[in-house]
């Protein structure tokens, strides 16, 4: 794969989510999780994403055990500051003294002594976002972290942010059917100097052609546990409907429906010209891995994003990402009420 540039780093143009080694879509093994990590990084991948919360630190243990001996093969990206309760609720916690007990948590899971890129998980609404800027400011000069982040932050949030620290990255969920980041956030990364890392790429599945809808999964899946309304049988039923001409255009570029989608992604450009995003999609199987490796050598045309664009979109598709309370209690949604120039 190519190259793009993170912050410090030199990365992958498609890195590797790991949540779903963890929790999220169903059980999965973790000697196959970790031939898959040891087959990813000999594929080209050398950009990880982990979270201390995937799986109650279960996945930076995993892959902690696992790549302890290539280590410096890889850039490691991790995240604070969201954790979950004993009834499975999640919480936030931006509190600068409990994101550097969580880091230093995260160092013995991962085992390593530095953490490339550390985010904040999701903005704590009773904490400044400067406050805990500050805190991850801390773990640079203390050498715990190189970078730091922010996920699923607003335009606004991210530019009161980097007034306290520079931020190496925002990760945001992006996709042809996920456009929030497109209203303000994508040139505000672009002015600021900001690498964007999309998640879910694929549409939670979706865009794969190969998910299904709520009625057909398990209970430990978050597209049914989270309550995701396009998944809902009425609406996803609607949505599939735009797969078939999605599918004719996968055809026309002799690629996968995922690989189209990802191509998507690598071919948008910020106002400036440059490339500008570093998606991350998850899976648990190996030839899904490689095949999503395969979109960093498609360049799409114009007149083909063009119909994309067309296709699928965020009027085109029926439901919203997520439930309206979880929604409006989100900071990354708040650009929606008050786009930012």
């Amino acid at each position: 794969m190519h190259t793009r540039t993170l912050g410090p780093f030199q990365v992958s143009a498609i890195g590797l989510g790991c949540m779903s080694f963890s929790m999220g879509y169903g059980p999965a093994n973790d000697e196959e999780s970790a031939r898959l990590l040891h087959a990813a990084l000999d594929a080209g991948y050398n950009f990880l994403d982990t979270a201390s919360m995937y799986g109650g630190g279960h996945n930076e243990s995993l892959i902690g055990a696992t790549l302890k001996q290539r280590r410096q093969e890889y850039v490691l990206s991790s995240k604070c500051g969201l954790s979950k309760d004993e009834t499975g609720k999640p919480v936030m916690n931006g509190r600068p003294e409990v994101l550097k007990k969580q880091c230093e948590d995260s160092l013995k899971r991962l085992q390593t002594e530095v953490i490339d890129l550390y985010y904040l998980h999701r903005l704590d609404p009773q904490v400044p976002v400067e406050e805990s800027v500050g805190g991850l400011a801390d773990l640079i000069h203390a050498g715990k972290i190189r970078s730091l982040g922010l996920s699923e932050i607003s335009t606004a949030t991210l530019r009161r942010a980097q007034v306290e620290h520079p931020v190496t990255a925002v990760q945001s969920e992006y996709s042809l059917w996920s456009r929030t980041p497109e209203i303000s956030l994508l040139a505000a990364c672009a002015e600021l100097g900001v690498a964007f890392i999309p998640f879910s790429p694929l549409g939670r599945g979706f865009l794969t052609g190969k998910a299904k809808d709520v009625t057909q999964l398990t209970k430990d899946d978050i597209r049914c546990t989270n309550a995701r309304p396009r998944f809902e049988p009425e609406a996803f039923a609607a949505n599939s409907k735009l797969l078939q001409p999605y599918a004719e255009l996968a055809k026309q570029q002799g690629c996968t429906l995922a690989q189209l989608a990802l191509a998507w992604l690598l071919a948008q450009k910020n106002p400036q010209g440059a490339a500008a995003l570093i998606p991350i999609p998850g899976t648990k199987h190996i030839d899904y891995m490689l095949e999503n490796a395969g979109a960093g050598d498609i360049e799409l045309s114009v007149s083909t994003v063009a119909a994309l664009n067309e296709l699928i979109n965020e009027t085109t598709v029926q439901g919203q990402r997520y439930t309206a309370t979880l929604m409006a209690s989100m900071d990354a949604e708040r650009d929606r009420l008050a786009p930012t120039n």
